[in-house]
């Protein structure tokens, strides 16, 4: 990892898998960063406005259910789900780890966390790497349709 805006960034999906191995509790979470997150201390529900218990966020612990598939092929397809955000959200989203309590679910059932301790940013070479580890799975997955509209 190297240092960028007080926090380190992560490069490749082998050193974030590595990280989740060895840390569990992790979550992702796409935004303009802790400092800006921190100071809010909740997410707010964009349909209603309702503040919420804590800042959305998804899990990065391996499912049991994947079984002894690749984590880093696990990690890749929990990126790859919210990869759209930062077109949607506009300018300087981007994603970063974290470690919290959860407090709640969000309306689209994602873990709400409070006392967050910011872990590291996710270099965007990363998410490319994601994006193109899910479509090699094309073939054997199928197609998850989601679009950069």
């Amino acid at each position: 990892m190297s240092s960028s805006d007080d926090l380190p960034v992560v490069h490749t999906l082998a050193e974030l898998a590595g990280l989740n191995e060895r840390e569990p509790g992790l979550y992702v979470r796409w935004s303009r960063g802790p400092a800006t997150d921190i100071g809010a201390v909740s997410s707010k529900d964009d349909l209603t406005g309702v503040q919420m218990p804590g800042l959305s966020a998804n899990p990065l612990d391996v499912e049991q259910w994947w079984e002894d598939r690749s984590r880093t092929l696990w990690v890749a397809r929990r990126l790859h789900d919210y990869a759209h955000l930062p077109h949607e959200k506009g300018p300087g989203v981007r994603p970063w780890i974290l470690t919290g309590r959860e407090t709640g679910r969000g309306p689209d059932n994602e873990p709400l966390v409070a006392d967050v301790r910011p872990l590291c940013w996710i270099a965007a070479e990363v998410i490319e790497e994601a994006r193109t580890e899910v479509a090699r799975q094309e073939a054997e997955w199928g197609s998850l349709r989601r679009s950069e509209r």
